[in-house]
């Protein structure tokens, strides 16, 4: 059929797809002898960020299955992907626009695995939606095929959750991401002077592949177009390729709505059918908006164009009477007036009968009308509600899962506080063992390093009281060892180490006094004149005669005279005579370097270092200075003082305690 007579206008197609969409469709409605008009309601464009897109794309082999929701989709994912796609990752696709569109981008069958509902793309019945491609899915993986498997899904920002939702209810961990955003385009005046035209009364349909589209445009109505206009579009024939665009459409006021089903081949064909069921002869539309439902209405229902025939207000002309004699003609002339009467009588009842029962099925039509919107729009209302009402279940599902989550993250952390009370109560004897432990290993540091004998003597004495509590026999066996060391600590001699060290000093303060062998001054005798006893005394005391008296008191006189005058000593080490001033010198510092380091070893409580030095110390004293000066002799018996008391110098250690609770620990 011709979309165009001499005594009609062409028949318009206004598609309203993303501009650049339709072309294959706009070549086969021009082949069916239609016109169209490009009117888009509906732009495609990036995404302000994409990011996670392509994040997504650069990890696709984490992913055991990627869904492209559409056409527009897959291009701009494929814009951004410029790797090979991996052979063994399925994609799934709503329909054959989207197989198409990833057959340009080389994802094809049998290389790629493409799973869509296009199998029954020949059967009316086939919808290309989220619903038929989840089917479509399961039949491929199988009822248990998303348990634990990690899907993606490209879509455009904002596009709907059903299948994700699905998807997850399945067992599937779900993730999607935006490859592009719908914006409402702003059509030019041509475009808009076009569609003037067109709903002035010009024949045409419009194209609707989307429920937003639907919403845009109802809104750029409002904005753009008259009252009239507006119910001029909302009686309009709908072409749409699902029911969910339909019910939209249907919710916002159109009322002459065709559902094609999805492909351009479907779409054309029912644009055809619908271009044939329009009459040659379109109405006007009545400028009333109160019958202009009715008359709407009872198009799309295909009703008869009268509920009642009306009759003309003139009577039709009776036929030509033939030829009769007079009287006959007498009785024609006086019945004819009364005929006409009754004729017309009737013919005005018809007409008021008829006029009143159109009004009263215009009423009707309208009420049926109005009925039907407010069902639709309570409808609507309903549906929203429910989906409401099941995106606050899924939430209430959500957080009733991450409160059970929760919970038993509780119920584990206080799992193991029981089971850790439970171990330390258990161990509660090793946890005294270890603290006594460093008790003791502490108490034995600062004892050697320290020697406080009274701060090591109060850390047993703890320990020993901590284990007090505990009547185990590691216990007593380790209480046992603490008392031997308490014992031993007790009896230690107490040494005064500052005392050592002060004698020490004293000495070494000494030592640049001390005279060398040599230097010590010899005293000069006096010569006194002897003093004679009483010889005779003597004599008579002793018996001896007075001359040999006399004789021995001359000779000790003399004998004493010499020994003033000479000095023997005795010098055991020759080269301490030779010693040189300077060399004497370097004799005490050497002297008082062996006395510091003495100093030093008996505070460090070393006692072979403290031996050794001091006796290196009064070997020099002996060797190189004077043994009978009596500095030389204080500055020795300093030294010996020191080397007698550093013999208590050696403290006792906690040997006994400490391998006692080592025992303990190792006893496995």
């Amino acid at each position: 059929m011709s979309a165009a007579t001499p005594d009609r206008a062409p028949f318009t197609v206004v598609i309203t797809r993303p501009a650049g969409q339709s072309s294959e469709l706009v070549e086969q409605l021009e082949a069916a002898g239609l016109a169209t008009l490009d009117f888009p309601l509906i732009d495609i464009a990036p995404v302000a960020d994409d990011a996670p897109l392509c994040d997504a794309l650069a990890s696709l082999e984490r992913y055991a299955l990627v869904v492209f929701v559409s056409p527009n989709a897959v291009d701009h994912a494929f814009a951004r992907h410029a790797a090979i796609w991996p052979h063994a990752l399925p994609i799934g696709v709503v329909g054959p626009g989207s197989v198409r569109a990833l057959a340009r981008h080389g994802i094809a069958q049998p290389e790629h695995r493409v799973i869509s509902p296009a199998a029954g793309a020949d059967d009316e019945s086939t919808s290309f939606d989220s619903e038929s491609l989840y089917t479509a899915l399961e039949a491929a993986f199988g009822e248990t095929g998303f348990e634990g498997k990690r899907v993606l899904i490209v879509r455009g920002d904002g596009g709907r959750e059903w299948l994700a939702e699905r998807l997850r209810e399945a067992g599937a961990q779900v993730d999607t991401v935006a490859a592009y955003r719908r914006i409402v385009p702003e059509p030019s005046i041509g475009a808009w002077a076009r569609v003037h035209e067109l709903l002035a009364g010009a024949p045409h349909a419009w194209l609707l592949t989307s429920s937003e589209g639907v919403r845009n445009l109802h809104e750029l109505a409002h904005e753009h177009l008259t009252a009239d206009e507006i119910a001029q579009l909302k009686h309009a024939p709908l072409v749409t390729p699902h029911p969910r665009i339909a019910q939209t459409a249907r919710a916002l006021g159109f009322d002459r709505i065709t559902v094609s089903g999805a492909g351009d081949e479907r779409i054309v064909r029912a644009v055809v059918e619908l271009v044939a069921a329009v009459p040659t002869v379109v109405p006007p539309v009545s400028s009333n908006p109160a019958h202009s439902p009715a008359k709407s209405r009872m198009t799309e229902t295909n009703a008869s164009t009268n509920a009642s025939p009306q009759p003309s207000a003139t009577a039709p002309l009776p036929p030509n009477q033939p030829f009769t004699p007079f009287e006959a003609q007498k009785r024609t002339s006086a019945s004819g007036p009364l005929l006409w009467l009754a004729i017309v009588v009737l013919a005005c009842a018809a007409g008021v009968g008829g006029y009143a029962l159109n009004r009263k099925v215009v009423r009707t039509e309208q009420q049926l009308t109005q009925l039907q919107q407010a069902n639709d729009t309570q409808a609507n209302e309903l549906r929203i509600k429910m989906e409401q009402a099941l995106a606050t279940v899924h939430q209430s599902d959500s957080q009733v899962a991450q409160l059970e989550g929760k919970l038993a993250d509780a119920q584990a952390a206080q799992q193991a506080l029981q089971q850790q009370y439970a171990d330390l109560a258990r161990n509660r004897e090793d946890w005294t063992l270890a603290e006594v432990g460093q008790m003791l290993s502490a108490a034995s540091q600062q004892l050697q390093l320290t020697g406080n004998t009274q701060l090591a003597l109060f850390a047993l004495q703890s320990a020993d009281t901590r284990l007090a509590a505990s009547d185990s026999p590691q216990a007593v066996a380790v209480r046992k060892a603490i008392a031997q060391d308490i014992d031993k600590l007790k009896a230690a001699p107490s040494t005064d180490l500052t005392g050592l060290a002060i004698k020490l000093d004293n000495a070494i303060d000494h030592v640049d006094s001390l005279p060398l062998s040599g230097e010590a001054p010899i005293p000069h005798a006096t010569p006194h004149a002897a003093s004679w006893a009483d010889t005779a005394k003597v004599a008579a005391a002793t018996g001896k005669p007075r001359w040999e008296v006399w004789f021995d008191e001359v000779t000790h006189g003399i004998g004493e005279q010499l020994k003033s005058l000479v000095q023997v000593r005795r010098i055991d080490n020759a080269d301490a005579m030779l010693t040189t001033p300077d060399q004497g010198y370097f004799v005490r510092q050497n002297l008082k370097l062996r006395l510091l380091s003495a100093r030093l070893a008996l505070l460090s409580r070393n006692q072979s270092t403290l031996k050794s030095d001091l006796q290196a110390a009064q070997a020099s004293l002996t060797r190189y200075f004077d043994a009978s000066s009596k500095d030389t002799q204080t500055v020795i018996d300093l030294v010996k003082q020191v080397d007698a008391g550093s013999a208590a110098v050696a403290l006792p250690t906690l040997d006994t305690s400490l391998q006692a609770v080592n025992q303990y620990r190792n006893r496995g």
